[in-house]
């Protein structure tokens, strides 16, 4: 193996186990920050290492073995600071203090201690409430992701810096306000987990319909968010909210290669060819759904909006969308959370229900309201349905506000051109 191939293979052991041996470690110091620290001395030892002995058969156990060692040495530190030393050694030979890193059966022990448990800790620490909406999707895809500060910064299309610094920030906010490195009790987690949601579907959205930039997705962190996702549910296997996450995401992922043509730009939902969506994402999404409405399971948000997506996934072809179906659910959603984008989502369901002159009403409504109005889908809507009624020159006019409005330069071209067609159709 090259040094190359050796570095590669690092990388991508790095990527799939950070985040346990991070969990792991932080459960033994009880503080996140130090924990990534200790976390990446171990990744540089791999990197010192590995290229002259080569890739050992448990990479995974490797790392978490120098890694505890590594956790070993600074908590020794600080209770020698703290002149604890009888104290220390007690504690040190709880802690199995004389595993080596090496290729030995004793590795595998390293792994065995609450995986599970820790990275659950993992997840309701890095999206704790006391940080920023921001914060928390940074952090969450530097721990839990194992992506780089760059990978983050590209993916949100950030300065380096200001992704560096927030991830700096919440580590110490964290630190300063004593968030335990714990799963919350029963009374408290549901609050806290739908943080937990929130930050991977943003990261989701943020894939699935970049907000700014030049491409219309961003594949990576729509594989990313899929993966927290699963990581998750394993975790939480009654939540029925988890498994209507993952099914949401499932079904909206299987469209990706459908939603750009070969030049790029973005196809839109009821043009898509939908031969190219993928079944085993359907199948997958359509299996979490079942899970998330099991007797007992709650209807909750992501539940409904995965109940959604599955109409449009078992629909062979956009005629046969059940489009009644898709306005009651959206009623329910509407009253599970109330929003003004549940509304004027709605309002396009209704539009194909029943009739464009049924739907503006709706979407006027939602216009004077000024909920929406930095919102370019609002706009964008309307543009439609007025092109449907055949008023092309206020539909132009629409089309045009929401290209101004949108940040995303292949939207914003997609917009132009509905716009542009409107003349043709004068």
């Amino acid at each position: 193996m090259t040094l190359t191939d050796t570095h590669r293979a690092i990388e991508a052991v790095w990527r799939i186990e950070s985040a346990k041996v991070i969990a792991h470690i932080a459960r033994m110091v009880r503080d996140v920050g130090r924990a990534e620290e200790l976390a990446q001395d171990a990744l540089i030892a791999a990197l010192e290492h590995w290229p002259e002995a080569g890739v050992p058969a448990n990479p995974g156990a490797w790392l978490m073995a120098t890694a505890k060692n590594r956790a070993l040495d600074w908590l020794r530190q600080q209770a020698l600071h703290a002149r604890k030393h009888e104290e220390l050694g007690r504690e040190m030979d709880a802690l199995e203090t004389h595993i080596v890193p090496d290729f030995v059966d004793g590795l595998d022990a390293a792994r065995e201690d609450d995986i599970g448990d820790d990275l659950l800790r993992l997840v309701f620490t890095a999206c704790h409430p006391v940080l920023s909406t921001e914060a928390r999707v940074a952090l969450t895809l530097r721990l839990l992701g194992g992506l780089t500060t760059e990978e983050i910064a590209r993916g949100f299309l950030v300065p380096e810096p200001t992704i560096a610094q927030r991830i700096v920030r919440a580590k110490r906010t964290l630190a300063a306000a004593h968030v335990p490195f714990e799963v919350p009790q029963a009374d408290a987690r549901a609050a806290r987990l739908g943080s937990v949601l929130e930050v991977i579907y943003l990261i989701f959205n943020e894939g699935y319909s970049a907000t700014a930039g030049d491409h219309w997705m961003r594949p990576a962190l729509i594989d990313e968010a899929l993966r927290l996702g699963r990581v998750l549910e394993g975790l939480t296997p009654d939540e029925s909210e988890v498994h209507g996450l993952v099914a949401l995401m499932e079904i909206q992922a299987s469209r990706t290669h459908a939603r750009t043509d070969a030049t790029g730009r973005p196809v839109l939902l009821l043009d898509q060819d939908r031969s190219r969506w993928d079944p085993l994402l359907i199948r997958r999404g359509l299996a979490a759904l079942e899970r998330a409405l099991s007797p007992g399971g709650a209807r909750g948000p992501y539940t409904l909006q995965a109940a959604l997506a599955a109409c449009h996934a078992r629909a062979r072809t956009a005629a046969e969308t059940d489009w009644m179906q898709i306005v009651a659910l959206y009623d329910l959603l509407a009253a599970v959370t109330p929003s003004p984008v549940v509304e004027l989502n709605r309002a396009v369901a209704v539009g194909m229900a029943s009739g464009p002159q049924e739907a503006l009403p709706l979407v006027d409504a939602l216009a004077e309201e000024g909920a929406l109005a930095n919102y370019h889908w609002l706009p964008s809507v309307r543009g439609d349905l007025l092109a449907k009624l055949g008023r092309k020159h206020e539909a132009r006019a629409e089309f045009e506000r929401a290209a101004a409005m949108t940040r995303n330069a292949r939207e914003r071209e997609l917009l132009l051109e509905r716009a542009a067609q409107m003349d043709k159709r004068s």
